[in-house]
């Protein structure tokens, strides 16, 4: 196995197959289907949707959706996959077979029910909401050759003195309006004038001459297939088809039907959102061998790791302004009053033991280690053999190329890629982004290509970044040594669950999952639950999409392949019920009371009884305070005491809660429930009732104002509240009012952290 990194063949568009490539002549083919493809960064590009409104497209047969809902799905599909990729794409919306008329080119009996519903910009939620909301059904029909002209002097108007790459026209109709075709060489050599490219969206495909349903070709699948052609075509979409395919033909010649998709298919590419798409950053450096070689070169990040980014705005809960939330940030000492402090009198300090060490900002520059600048230079050479797969970290890939322009750095690097692959051997590199970056040391593979030659650049750890961990050998435990049968059966499973597919003669091989191709499944979530929450804010988040639940399952023919194995695997490997495990005594089980084999609730009950007997209260001797090691056990014994002073003792044990919650952690929380639970229960024994409710209203009160949440939350939870009247006579709490006293008090809204800055100088993208 080769220990080169996978490299990608180019970073060009992607193009439909037997469709030409950019620069071959066509109109275009950055459109609303070809643009779920990669593109060049660069390119932006100006789009019409243009859609039927009219009457016909409402109908549909009984229990599937009419074309006019497709469209609007498409197109809500299509513009939230711009919004989320982010892309300068610019969009715009005309509709024709509206009852009114709106356009730049309307006059008299021209142009007439065609609205321009929005004008050239970038896509945003309010395009959303417009497409789900206000574009409704007419009760008119247009010319779609008209609604044409009308899309094609909108993109000539508006995109003058700008720079756009591609223009294209997209038209969603079921073919259904009259149309005159008296203009129609005029718009084919406009159209070819301009380099405006065009695409047709129907309900139907074009080669179903016959309006049966079967196509000719083969080119639609089933799955594409519409009831709508089942029911049989018109003769007014079946002369729109033709002018369709006459259209299409006259601008693509040969390809002509390639740029005419049906609803159903359009809707199938659409499901997945566009990736962010990004622009590639160079990095210039100067690659160095020694002191006297040095190339200048160009750095470009190949791979890596995508993250969602916390761009999120704080908006009031109720105005859902942004300027009604109010941030303030306010340093204050842990101490009773919560003394406030200004930040210029803080300095940050590091825990050593018990002690906290005062670590400054100078300091902490002086510690820094000091990189004079950024370096791409070359400390020895290695065999390719040396370097071990699992030695590869980092979160990115560079890939190295000569400067632009430079030829002597592009034969120099050209000569030492070939040199390291022809000895098989890598670079290894010193490399730093910046000065203010930390320098890594990593490893340069070469790597040639048909269309270019380049280094790349991986991370290696330093001596600290490895782990060895020591594991038992399973060869010298007899009792789980494998047979043959389980090495075999256990080979044979894993031979089928291959992912790559091999021909018989072992030399084509082809990736069955393509994880390239395969979008990440936590950006696909947030975008559809994005998508779902900014048009019904108040309703639950919807389950995730079916088809990327499949698109991660086991491929099919795997999962057929490896049964077999599988079967054989739980027929050499049963599995036995191992019995019940013996439970392990504790020194408590051995020497405990031989009385106490009752029920747990007896041995609470006895524990409790005043003459119990155990070491613990021999070793206490005589208690005269409550303290702090046993609390509540010397609660007990003083208020069942001849002349006990119950609410004396009662405020000694008071105090000492409060000094547990002085402490916050987690087991004084816990030993304050404690005391809290036996202060109650010898209320109510002892009638103290209000004692004991004045004393937990008075805990409310101190647990709200020094921000004790959690504690409180642990006593709701264990139920702790006021004594009822219904457990004892002196109380005139109702069981509503204790429950009621439990919920915690309605908060203003909370005073918000400020996010600390932060980033990674070596991600060349966020220079964006």
């Amino acid at each position: 196995m080769s220990h080169h990194p996978h490299c990608t063949a180019g970073n060009g568009g992607v193009t439909r197959p037997g469709s030409p490539g950019p620069g071959c002549g066509r109109a275009g083919s950055q459109t609303l289907i070809s643009s779920l493809s990669a593109k060049c960064l660069n390119h932006q590009a100006a789009i019409v949707l243009c859609m039927d409104v009219g009457f016909a497209m409402t109908n549909s047969a009984p229990g599937e959706e009419s074309p006019f809902e497709q469209a609007k799905k498409m197109m809500t599909m299509f513009v939230q996959r711009q919004v989320f990729a982010e892309n300068k794409d610019e969009v715009s919306v005309v509709l024709f077979g509206t009852d009114g008329t709106e356009n730049a080119l309307a006059s008299g009996d021209q142009y007439q029910n065609i609205t321009v519903q929005r004008h050239l910009m970038l896509p945003d939620f309010d395009l959303l909401e417009d497409i789900q909301n206000v574009i409704q059904p007419g009760s008119e029909q247009a010319d779609f050759l008209d609604a044409l002209v009308v899309c094609m002097d909108l993109l000539q108007k508006e995109t003058l003195g700008k720079k756009y790459e591609k223009r294209h026209i997209e038209v969603f109709t079921d073919l259904s309006s009259p149309f005159s075709e008296d203009q129609l060489e005029i718009i084919i050599a406009n159209l070819k004038k301009t380099g405006i490219s065009l695409q047709f969206f129907l309900p139907f495909p074009v080669d179903d001459e016959d309006g049966s349903g079967d196509t000719v070709d083969g080119r639609h699948s089933d799955m594409y297939r519409n009831s709508f052609p089942r029911k049989g075509l018109t003769e007014q979409q079946k002369e729109g088809i033709c002018m369709v395919r006459k259209l299409m033909f006259a601008l693509e010649e040969e390809g002509g039907l390639d740029e005419i998709y049906t609803f159903r298919e359009s809707l199938e590419r659409l499901s997945m959102f566009k990736k962010i798409e990004r622009r590639p950053m160079a990095w210039p450096c100067q690659l160095t061998i020694g002191s006297n070689l040095s190339i200048r070169i160009v750095a470009f990040k190949s791979l890596v790791e995508e993250k969602l980014k916390k761009s999120w705005t704080l908006v009031d809960a109720k105005t859902l302004k942004k300027e009604d939330v109010q941030k303030e940030t306010v340093y204050c000492l842990n101490d009773d009053d919560e003394t406030e402090v200004q930040k210029d009198d803080l300095v940050q300090g590091f825990r050593y033991g018990s002690d906290i060490v005062p670590f400054s900002k100078v300091d902490e520059e002086q510690m820094k280690y000091k990189t004079e600048a950024k370096c791409f230079s070359v400390l020895g050479f290695s065999r390719s053999s040396q370097i071990q797969r699992h030695h590869y970290m980092g979160n990115q890939v560079l890939k190295v190329f000569a400067a632009k322009g430079d030829e002597a750095a592009a034969v120099a690097l050209s000569a030492l890629i070939h040199a390291l692959d022809e000895l098989d051997v890598v670079a290894v590199v010193r490399y730093a982004y910046d000065r203010r970056s930390n320098p890594q040391v990593g490893v340069a593979f070469p790597c040639i290509k048909d269309a270019y030659e380049c280094l790349i650049y991986v991370q290696l750890p330093y001596m600290e970044d490895l782990r060895q961990y020591m594991f038992s050998s399973l060869k010298n435990n007899k009792k789980y040594t494998p047979t043959a049968d389980q090495l075999s059966a256990v080979d044979s499973l894993i031979d089928s669950m291959s992912l790559v597919y091999e021909d018989d003669d072992g030399e084509t091989t082809e990736d069955i999952f393509k994880t390239s191709k395969i979008p990440n499944p936590q950006f696909q979530r947030l975008y559809q639950c994005l998508q779902h929450k900014a048009f019904h804010p108040d309703k639950p988040l919807p389950p995730i999409e079916q088809h990327l639940l499949e698109m991660l399952e086991i491929p099919q023919e795997v999962r057929e392949r490896c049964q077999a194995p599988l079967e054989k695997i739980k027929a050499l490997f049963p599995l036995k019920d191992a019995g019940k495990k013996k439970e392990q005594k504790t020194a408590q089980d051995v020497f405990k009371d031989n009385n106490e084999d009752g029920p747990s609730a007896k041995k609470a009950k006895a524990e409790n009884e005043e003459g119990s007997f155990s070491i613990a209260n021999l070793a206490e001797g005589n208690v005269t305070t409550v303290g702090s090691i046993n609390p509540a056990e010397n609660f007990c014994v003083l208020v069942r005491q001849k002349n006990a002073n119950f609410k004396e003792v009662s405020q000694q044990l008071v105090n000492r809660i409060e000094q547990f919650l002085e402490t916050k952690g987690l087991q004084y929380y816990m030993k304050s429930i404690n005391c809290i639970r036996v202060f109650r229960e010898e209320a109510i024994k002892l009638s103290e009732v209000q004692c004991f409710n004045d004393f937990l209203q008075a805990l409310k009160e101190k647990v709200e104002d020094k921000t004790l949440a959690d504690f409180w939350e642990i006593l709701i939870q264990d139920g702790i509240s006021l004594i009822t009247k219904d457990e004892a006579e002196g109380s005139s709490v109702t069981s509503e009012e204790a429950k009621k006293f439990l919920a915690p008090k309605e908060k203003p809204a909370e005073t918000l952290l400020v996010a600390g800055e932060g980033g990674d100088v070596d991600d060349l993208l966020d220079m964006m």
